[in-house]
């Protein structure tokens, strides 16, 4: 027999849910098993799987002692990662990171032992904030992300309630977004709201911007304004209002002003200015706009976070 106190990041989920993210080698058809047959207790009492469990409950357990799982420091794949972090700001709750181009956020078929969420990882371990041995169900992670080819802003939650706010607050658009984008030409409008529908090709990876809805297609709303004209190119600030695949780089492009640098989508545009290794895009400022309740995150209400020297 065996008892787990519910630590502050492994409370407000469901039972099932934390059993399947701790005891990774249970079969789900044993574990429903030992919560029917009382062999998982919450609190002393019978459960049932839906049941949410909250920092301080205790769970005992008379299962086998093969499923607690023991983990040598040496072997977690995130010390092989750098734990080099550019910080832009960070509390007890978030740290607010200025990923450079190259890097990709998360792990994917080119991943070697280095992407943005690994040094996180291996930063806040260095720092005793983070233990895999003691939070068995949740992992320090990323809020948004960016493409690797471009820079900027990424937001890691530190705890379980601050990842809840933060992807909630993000999908109802009360995290604002802002991009310098470094475009082709200028656009006949020094400032405006473009509104159009994008269309993904996923066996491409690439999308395409129409006027009208189509099959598939989704809605893309798109603020600019330019602020610096330069000799073949012009400076422009984009805040985002929607969030799609692409979208700025797409959108810019559909009205002949294609980023500079990006082939994707400037190849074939006329004066689309190719002398740089990425696109020249880069997510610089977020601004904290709540319009409800955010917990926790409160006091981060109103409170701007911006890249300085951005150089493009």
């Amino acid at each position: 027999m065996r008892t787990i106190e519910i630590k502050e990041n492994d409370g407000g989920q469901r039972l099932d849910k934390y059993l399947s993210k701790r005891f990774k080698a249970m079969p789900k058809s044993l574990m429903y098993k030992y919560i029917r047959t009382k062999y998982i207790k919450l609190n002393g009492k019978k459960c049932d799987k839906s049941d949410f469990i909250k920092a301080g409950d205790v769970l005992t357990l008379y299962i086998k002692d093969e499923f607690f799982e023991q983990s040598a420091e040496k072997n977690y794949e995130f010390l092989k990662a750098p734990d080099k972090l550019e910080i832009i700001y960070e509390d007890e709750n978030i740290i607010i990171l200025d990923k450079k181009p190259g890097l990709i956020v998360h792990q994917d078929k080119s991943y070697h032992f280095d992407c943005l969420v690994m040094r996180v990882l291996h930063y806040l371990y260095k720092k005793e904030e983070y233990d895999p041995e003691s939070e068995k169900s949740f992992t320090p992670a990323l809020v948004n992300r960016i493409d690797r080819n471009t820079g900027g802003i990424v937001i890691a939650a530190k705890n379980a309630e601050s990842l809840r706010i933060l992807n909630a607050k993000i999908k109802s658009r009360e995290v604002e977004k802002y991009y310098l984008a470094l475009l082709s030409g200028c656009p006949k409008k020094e400032s405006g709201i473009l509104r159009d529908h994008l269309v993904k090709n996923n066996s491409t990876n690439t999308v395409r911007v129409t006027k009208k809805p189509v099959e598939g297609s989704k809605e893309i709303i798109t603020e600019y304004r330019i602020v610096e004209k330069r000799d073949k190119t012009s400076l422009a600030e984009i805040k985002l209002h929607t969030g799609r695949t692409h979208q700025i780089r797409a959108h810019m492009a559909s009205i002949g002003c294609p980023l500079a640098g990006d082939s994707k989508y400037g190849k074939g545009k006329k004066g689309f200015v190719n002398d740089r290794k990425y696109q020249a895009l880069y997510a610089y400022k977020i601004k904290f706009a709540f319009t409800s309740d955010a917990g926790r995150l409160s006091y981060l209400n109103g409170k701007e976070f911006e890249v300085k020297n951005v150089g493009l």
